[in-house]
C-alpha cells in the first residue's frame, strides 16, 4: 500500500499514473542508485517526463524536473509547502537554523538574520575577504602543486570563520571547524538521502561523520557559551549580531541553542559552495585560455596593481559571468519539500504530506534551455544572450523565502578571491588529471591539481 495512504492521505488518481524511475531495490528503493552515481541519476530523471517518482527507502518521492515547475514549488505556491524529509535528516546536525525553519520559526529568524548580510556589512567583511585572498597568495611559491579544492576549502573557511568570530575565544572553533567540517560534508548528501536505518551500520563513513559532527556542535555550544557568558558582544562579528539581535515586531532574542544552529548553518551553507565554485573556476579558465585573458584585461583595468575592494565587484562583470556559469555546470545536488496542503502541480494533484524533490545542477543542464548544456560558455551570460533564459531556469541560490541569505557575501567573496590570486598567479593543469565530480550539497571536484607559476605580463 502507497505509505501516503498508510497515513490517511487520499491519493489523487493523477498521483497514482506518475512513472517510477527505474533502478528500485526492495527496502532501500532508489539509495543505491543514489550512492553509486547521484549527479547521473539526477539527470537522467528529465527523461521520464515533468514528474517522476523516486523512492528514498520505502518512501516516494517526487521529483520535479522542469524549471517551471520548480518555480510553483519556491516561488508561487511557496506557503503551500515546508522543509522536507531531507532536512529531517540534517536537523540533527544543523538543528532548527534557516536552512532546516519552517513558517514562523523561519520568518521571525529570517527578519532578525538578514540585516547581518546588508550592503554595508558585506562591505566591511569585504576588507576580511582581501586580506586572506592576499594571505593564500603569498603563500604560494614558484613551481609549487596546489591541489585547488583543498585551497579553496581552506580560503573559504578561514574567511567564513573570521567573519563569525573576531577574537580568541572562537579559536578553539575555527580549529575544529578546519578539522570536522569536511568531514561532514563529504557525507551530507548520502546521509540525508538514505534510510535512517544505515545510519547504524558499523562503517567509517558513518562512525567520522557522527563524530565530526559531534565535535563541531560541542565545540560551537562552548564559543557560544564563553561570549555570552565574557560580555563582550558588541565585536560586530556575527556571533555577536546574532546574540545581541532582536526582533523589532516583538523584542524577541535568540537562545544559545538557536544561536549555535543558525552558526552551523551558516557554515554548511557557506563553506562548501564557495570553495568548490572557486575551484571549478580556476580548473575551467585554466582549460578556456581566451576567457583567463579577457579576465586578466579586466582586471588590470578595473583593479591595476591595488587590491581588490567592494566597489570594484559590481565592475568586474566578466568575473560574474564566469561565476554564473561555473554555478550553472556544478550547483547543488538536490533539495526537498513537502506540501502542507493539496497542491496542484501541473496535471498532478498532491496530498498534504507529499514530498518533492528536485536537482538544481539537473535543471541547469537541462539541453531544453540551454544550448550546449554541458559546456563552459560564459558568454551565455552577456546581457544580449541572458534575456532568451528564462529566469526561473536559473537559481544558483533558489528562489522566493527560501533564497540564500548569504547571496551576496558568497559573490563577493568568490569576486575578490579570483580578481586577487589570478592577477597574481598563473595556474597550469596537472597532466593527465581529469577532475571528477563529487555529488554533495553542492558539486565539488575530487581534487584540482594546479602548478602556480608568478604571472607575467
Amino acid at each position: 500500500m502507497h505509505d501516503l495512504e498508510r497515513k490517511g492521505f487520499l491519493v489523487s488518481a493523477g498521483l497514482q499514473t506518475v512513472p517510477r524511475a527505474p533502478g528500485a531495490v526492495p527496502l532501500l528503493g532508489h539509495a543505491l542508485a543514489l550512492w553509486r552515481d547521484p549527479l547521473g541519476f539526477v539527470k537522467s530523471l528529465r527523461q521520464h517526463g515533468d514528474l517522476v517518482r523516486i523512492d528514498f527507502g520505502t518512501m516516494p518521492t517526487y521529483v520535479l524536473t522542469s524549471a517551471e515547475l520548480v518555480h510553483e514549488v519556491t516561488v508561487r505556491q511557496a506557503r503551500s509547502f515546508e522543509k522536507g524529509r531531507f532536512f529531517d535528516r540534517l536537523r540533527p546536525l544543523a538543528g532548527n537554523g534557516l536552512a532546516n525553519a519552517n513558517g514562523e520559526v523561519h520568518r521571525a529568524h529570517r527578519r532578525l538574520i538578514q540585516p547581518m548580510f546588508s550592503k554595508d556589512r558585506i562591505a566591511a567583511y569585504s576588507e576580511l575577504m582581501s586580506r586572506h585572498a592576499h594571505e593564500l597568495a603569498d603563500s604560494w611559491k614558484p613551481g609549487q602543486v596546489i591541489d585547488l579544492q583543498h585551497a579553496m576549502a581552506k580560503y573559504s573557511i578561514d574567511t567564513l570563520t573570521s567573519t563569525l568570530f573576531s577574537t580568541d575565544i572562537g579559536l578553539p572553533a575555527v580549529e575544529a571547524i578546519r578539522v570536522n567540517l569536511p568531514v561532514v560534508m563529504k557525507n551530507l548528501l548520502i546521509r540525508a538521502g538514505s534510510p535512517k536505518l544505515l545510519d547504524r551500520l558499523p562503517i567509517r563513513a558513518n562512525r567520522d561523520f557522527d563524530a565530526a559532527s559531534k565535535a563541531l556542535r560541542v565545540v560551537i555550544d562552548e564559543v557560544v557559551a564563553n561570549t555570552r557568558r565574557s560580555g563582550d558582544t558588541e565585536r560586530g562579528d556575527l556571533l555577536s549580531m546574532l546574540l545581541t539581535a532582536q526582533d523589532a515586531d516583538n523584542g524577541k532574542t535568540l537562545s544559545d541553542v538557536e544561536v549555535r544552529d543558525e552558526l552551523s548553518t551558516i557554515l554548511y551553507a557557506g563553506v562548501e559552495t564557495t570553495a568548490a565554485t572557486l575551484a571549478w573556476t580556476f580548473h575551467e579558465l585554466a582549460n578556456h585560455p581566451e576567457v583567463e585573458k579577457q579576465l586578466l584585461s579586466e582586471i588590470r583595468e578595473v583593479v591595476g596593481d591595488r587590491p581588490v575592494t567592494i566597489a570594484d565587484v559590481p565592475r568586474l562583470e566578466g568575473i560574474r559571468r564566469v561565476l554564473d556559469e561555473t554555478i550553472r555546470l556544478h550547483g547543488v545536488t538536490f533539495l526537498m519539500r513537502r506540501t502542507t496542503e493539496p497542491v496542484v502541480l501541473g496535471d498532478t494533484e498532491f496530498p498534504a504530506g507529499t514530498e518533492v524533490g528536485f536537482s538544481l545542477y539537473a535543471i541547469h543542464r537541462d539541453p531544453a534551455v540551454y544550448v550546449n548544456a554541458d559546456t563552459f560558455e560564459p558568454d551565455r551570460w552577456l546581457p544580449e544572450r541572458r534575456d532568451a533564459i528564462p529566469r526561473e531556469a536559473f537559481v544558483p541560490f533558489g528562489a522566493g523565502n527560501r533564497k540564500c541569505i548569504g547571496d551576496q557575501f558568497a559573490w563577493t567573496e568568490a569576486t575578490i578571491a579570483i580578481a586577487t590570486l589570478l592577477a597574481r598567479w598563473q595556474f597550469t593543469p596537472k597532466p593527465g588529471h581529469r577532475p571528477k565530480e563529487v555529488a554533495s550539497a553542492v558539486v565539488h571536484a575530487d581534487s584540482i591539481p594546479m602548478t602556480v607559476q608568478p604571472r607575467r605580463d
